[in-house]
């Protein structure tokens, strides 16, 4: 399941083959000087800069294939991505619950599917514009070169768990369902209160990279990129969290159709292959 990322050219070239429309020109506007061409003029070119540029913000877990699908879409429609990143829910000076509470500009958010609608009913995102880009499974790692666990059943999964040293897990959805309701679960709560560690702001993978943690949970597609890892895969099915990454238009967007086109581009089959390669099971068949 571990497989690499295929990032070669003809890979890329192969992604997104059509050009969008990018909205607005601007007016030449010759010699006029007047006070009223001026602002005319400052009007046009802020209008034009926000009609060519989508601001977004993406949780962890849909980051990989975000990574190589964003300067693909650029490439291919000229409209500038402007990216930044934060966990799906918490109180974290990036997270993206704080980012929105701080006021901060967004066309598009890429979230957990149940933190989309918690925005979404709180008035902080469009409704009915949530788009789901594909599900995810929570796995497990551990550092290169250091005993592997089996995880592959539940009574596997619980041994591991207890007998870990120090355990990472992420501070964004897939975390709370751990340490919320699988721990207690599996009636390991206790051990884990004492060896398991909420990250913030970081990768659970780098975390255990550096050998702070044995043994790390998160979503595959965040474990799979750090080649320093053996990826001992996922959980079991019967104890699986398995949640949708999805898009949605922030309310208030500076570029709302931008935000549109760009998440159409995310859910068509055109990236599902880089969404399946980067450890997510697409919506849209490649």
């Amino acid at each position: 399941m571990n497989r690499p990322i295929n990032r070669s050219p003809s890979h890329r070239a192969s992604i997104w083959t059509r050009r969008a429309f990018v909205a607005g020109s601007l007016a030449l506007l010759g010699a006029c000087s007047t006070p009223a061409v001026v602002d005319s003029a400052k009007s046009a070119t802020t209008s034009a800069a926000i009609a060519n540029e989508v601001r977004v913000i993406s949780s962890g877990g849909f980051t990989a294939a975000y990574k190589t699908l964003a300067p693909l879409y650029e490439a291919a429609s000229g409209v500038k991505i402007v990216s930044s990143y934060g966990a799906s829910i918490g109180n974290a000076p990036d997270s993206i619950p704080s980012r929105l509470a701080r006021g901060e500009k967004f066309d598009i958010i890429i979230l957990a599917d149940s933190a989309l609608d918690g925005f979404i009913a709180k008035g902080q995102a469009v409704p009915g514009s949530r788009v789901d880009l594909g599900r995810s499974l929570i796995g497990a790692s551990v550092k290169k070169g250091t005993p592997k666990p089996d995880i592959s059943t539940v009574p596997a999964l619980k041994n591991a768990l207890m007998n870990a040293k120090s355990i990472a897990y992420s501070a964004s959805a897939s975390g709370t369902y751990l340490s919320e309701e699988l721990f207690p679960k599996l009636g390991v709560a206790e051990r884990t209160k004492v060896t398991a560690k909420k990250i913030m702001s970081e990768r659970v993978g780098a975390v255990v990279a550096r050998g702070d943690a044995e043994l790390g949970f998160q979503q595959a597609s965040e474990l799979l990129p750090f080649t320093e890892l053996d990826y001992l895969g996922p959980i079991p099915d019967e104890v699986q969290q398995k949640v949708f990454f999805s898009a949605g238009v922030v309310q208030g967007a500076p570029n709302p159709e931008g935000a549109r086109r760009f998440i159409r581009y995310l859910a068509s089959p055109a990236a599902a292959g880089v969404i399946k390669d980067t450890g997510l099971e697409p919506v849209a068949k490649p």
